[in-house]
């Protein structure tokens, strides 16, 4: 006898119901307009990757040494540290999707101005390293209009949900473009790198031309300047829990982000040829790969709403997995490790964006995610320069090793200084 179609419809409901408590929510992208920000992503992630990889890589083969690599993440700070504040500035008082136009545009120009450098051979550090930071000011501006973009496009609820897509898809991309770029770099050079990365933000373009335009609401201020930027810092000044996120972040990229040693171990460690291979690749992808396993597994995020104890329980872990590579002494065992503190990573991320989005009113968002971007993007390029000063002095094992120690207890001291944080929930709201 045949089972009824309404037995059959039972027996789908709780495997639905599994399923959608394990893999990843895709509830966000029925919204039109945060679908089409999110597939902007898919283009450009493989191609932003592939400068990833190559500055650190020309740079190291030009000198030879790690600290001229670590020296990118001054180039790269500084242009951070001032576009990114008054970058979000701009983006609260401007249409954000506006801003978004203009500034992709900027970094795509920048990437193409890499592949001319790279391409006529030009081997001048202070070239490199110049258009690397005029590429990281459009970046510094571009960042805090799109993060602050994403509330006004879906429900608060869903902000977790949508923040571990956009990780997750930019995470595949950071997985493919790495190996990619360790087998393209013995065949094709370092021009092709570039070359695809600007032809992906090109693309992209077209994405956030679709978007619906993001005027100013009620309460923005009407001019993006130094008074605009100390509001936003007296508005972070009440709000502690704001402040903590902030703090987490510092501590787990500044001390624990080893990648400007990454050129170095692949061939001194690793046995990478001179002129580059798959340990290289491997190293560079092994972080977005965890977070990528961890992004497609991440249906229960959005169910926890003890955001606070999330964050200090995944730093402590991210320090953890670093210590670990520090004390691998075979590439699958190092890539194990990162890919392990990329999931922790990606878990941090998800819910510190998912905090800022809800705990900040959207006439100061722009200027919260201007700090964001300063934190996020500032802090490892401060680990470029401090670990490739310490790999150079102690050697890169050694580094590694304390820089994650350091991550673990100071995101203990932290948690234990900062009550509030580790009580802080997130807002609920009811479901669709």
């Amino acid at each position: 006898m045949q089972p009824s179609s309404g037995t059959q419809a039972t027996s789908r409901r709780p495997l639905s119901t599994l399923l959608g408590k394990v893999f990843i929510d895709t509830r966000p992208l029925k919204y039109p307009a945060y679908r089409r920000l999110w597939l902007s992503t898919i283009v450009t992630a493989v191609g932003a990757q592939f400068s990833a990889v190559a500055v650190p890589k020309q740079l190291y083969d030009i000198t030879g040494s790690s600290a001229y690599v670590g020296l990118a993440g001054i180039f790269g700070l500084v242009p951070l540290l001032v576009f990114g504040l008054w970058g979000g500035a701009i983006a609260d008082a401007v249409d954000r999707r506006r801003l978004l136009l203009i500034t992709n545009g900027g970094l795509a120009a920048t990437a193409v101005l890499l592949w001319f450098a790279a391409a006529a051979d030009i081997r001048s550090v202070w070239l490199v390293l110049v258009i690397f930071a005029l590429q990281q000011t459009f970046f510094a501006i571009n960042s805090p209009a799109r993060g602050a973009a994403i509330a006004r496009l879906i429900p608060v609820h869903l902000l977790p949900s949508a923040q571990a897509l956009g990780a997750t898809v930019f995470q595949l991309g950071s997985i493919v473009g790495p190996l990619l770029a360790g087998m393209l770099l013995p065949l094709m050079g370092l021009p092709v790198l570039y070359l695809v990365d600007a032809i992906a933000l090109c693309a992209a373009l077209w994405a956030v031309f679709r978007l619906p335009p993001l005027p100013p609401q009620e309460g923005a201020p009407k001019r993006a300047g130094l008074r605009a930027v100390l509001d936003g810092f007296r508005y972070l000044a009440l709000h502690s829990v704001l402040l903590a996120s902030f703090l987490l972040d510092i501590i787990a990229m500044v001390f624990g982000m080893p990648r400007a040693l990454f050129p170095e171990m692949a061939e001194r460690t690793f046995g990478d040829p001179p002129g580059g291979g798959a340990a290289l690749g491997w190293l560079f992808a092994a972080i977005p790969l965890g977070s990528f396993a961890f992004g497609i597994f991440s249906g229960w995020l959005h169910r926890i709403t003890r955001h606070g104890v999330g964050v200090v329980v995944a730093v402590v872990a991210w320090g953890a997995a670093v210590i670990g590579f520090g004390w691998a002494d075979s590439l699958w065992l190092a890539v194990l490790f990162l890919a392990l503190g990329g999931g922790a990573d990606l878990v941090s991320m998800v819910y510190r964006s998912s905090i800022l989005q809800a705990a900040a009113t959207d006439e100061m968002r722009g200027r919260i995610q201007g700090v964001f971007t300063v934190v996020v993007a500032g802090g490892p390029r401060l680990a470029d320069t401090l670990h490739g000063l310490a790999g150079a002095s102690l050697g890169t094992a050694t580094a590694v090793t304390v820089g994650g120690a350091l991550v673990v207890v100071g995101a203990v001291l932290a948690a234990a200084c900062l009550p509030a944080f580790w009580r802080y929930r997130a807002p609920r709201a009811d479901e669709p």
